[in-house]
C-alpha cells in the first residue's frame, strides 16, 4: 500500500466505524452509552363527552372551509400500551394553531408530555413542530425537557394507529431522545 493512501484508508474506516455505531443507536434498546434513548408509547385521546381530552377552543375567522386562526388544546393520556387499561404514565398536553388557509392542512403545535409515573415520572419533554395533515407519521422536534430529560434534544414520531370509538383514538409515539448529562441530578 503506498503511503499517501493510508490517511483515506483510515479516514474510511473512521467513517464506517461512526456510521455502523450511529445505526447501532438508532435501533438500540431504551438506553445506550452514546445518550440516545427510544421510548415507546401511547396517547388516548378522546373528541367529545364529558371526558373529553381534545377540543377546538376557538375556530377559524374565515368560516369553516379554514383552519387559519383557529386554536385548540390537548390534555391527553400517554399510556405504555395501546390498551385503555394499560398503565397511565402521564399526560400529553398543549396547544395547536391553525397556520394554513386550507381546512386541516397546517397546525403549528406545542406539546409538554408531562410524566407522572414510571421511570420518567416527575419529569417533561417539550416537543413543538409542524401538523401538516392527519394522515401518516407525524415528525416533530423534541426540543427541551425538564427533571431527567434537562438539555434532551431528539425527535418523536406520532402516528394513530386505532380508533377504538368514533369519539376516541389511539397514538403510537417513538421518541429518539438524547440525554444530556444534566439529567443524571
Amino acid at each position: 500500500m503506498a503511503p499517501s493512501s493510508l490517511p483515506h484508508l483510515l479516514f474510511l474506516l473512521a467513517l464506517t466505524s461512526s456510521v455502523a455505531v450511529l445505526a447501532a443507536g438508532a435501533a438500540g434498546s431504551e438506553d445506550d452509552h452514546h445518550g440516545l434513548t427510544h421510548i415507546h408509547l401511547y396517547v388516548h385521546e378522546t373528541y367529545t363527552g364529558a371526558n373529553a381530552t381534545a377540543t377546538a377552543v376557538l375556530q377559524s375567522p374565515l368560516g369553516a372551509n379554514s383552519s387559519f386562526g383557529s386554536m385548540g388544546v390537548v390534555d391527553d393520556e400517554i399510556r405504555v400500551g395501546p390498551d385503555r387499561s394499560s398503565q397511565l404514565v402521564g399526560r400529553y398536553q398543549g396547544v395547536f394553531f391553525g397556520t394554513s388557509l386550507e381546512l386541516g392542512k397546517g397546525y403549528l403545535t406545542s406539546i409538554t408530555l408531562v410524566f407522572t409515573a414510571g421511570e420518567y415520572g416527575g419529569s417533561t419533554l417539550s416537543v413543538q413542530g409542524p401538523l401538516l395533515g392527519f394522515t401518516g407519521t407525524i415528525e416533530r422536534a423534541v426540543v427541551g425537557g425538564t427533571g431527567k430529560f434537562r438539555l434532551a434534544r431528539g425527535y418523536m414520531l406520532f402516528k394513530m394507529i386505532s380508533k377504538p370509538t368514533p369519539e376516541t383514538d389511539v397514538n403510537e409515539i417513538n421518541l429518539f431522545v438524547l440525554m444530556h448529562p444534566a439529567g443524571k441530578y
